[in-house]
């Protein structure tokens, strides 16, 4: 079995990922590459990761995090981060990239953000 599988919904012109599994070097992280450039092409520029499921992300998980997010930017489209475990929570703010990202705890409050 991989280490992540994503479910991906539409909620009107957002796109959801939900992600269950390891974000790690290699297999995690690729499927999330593939599936934000996937988005990027498809010209959904909206994406919101629900990471509540994630019990686990390493350096290169975070790394691809940063490159997706900056993928999307370019495109000006925005990524948002949904449900974060408190582990996750935690790395992020080490990692000083809770002020990068949008995060919200609960979908309705996310997807009303988005402009």
């Amino acid at each position: 079995m991989a280490e992540l599988s994503i479910k991906e919904r539409q909620a009107g012109d957002v796109t959801i990922l939900d992600m269950d599994g390891k974000v790690t070097i290699g297999e995690g992280s690729v499927a999330l590459r593939t599936a934000i450039r996937r988005l990027l092409e498809e010209n959904k520029k909206k994406i919101l990761l629900n990471l509540g499921k994630v019990g686990y992300i390493d350096s290169s998980g975070i790394g691809e995090l940063v490159s997706s997010y900056t993928a999307i930017n370019k495109e000006n489209g925005q990524l948002k981060l949904l449900n974060l475990t408190t582990k996750l929570k935690d790395l992020l703010g080490i990692t000083k990239l809770l002020t990068v990202f949008d995060v919200y705890e609960n979908e309705s409050d996310a997807l009303s953000s988005y402009k």
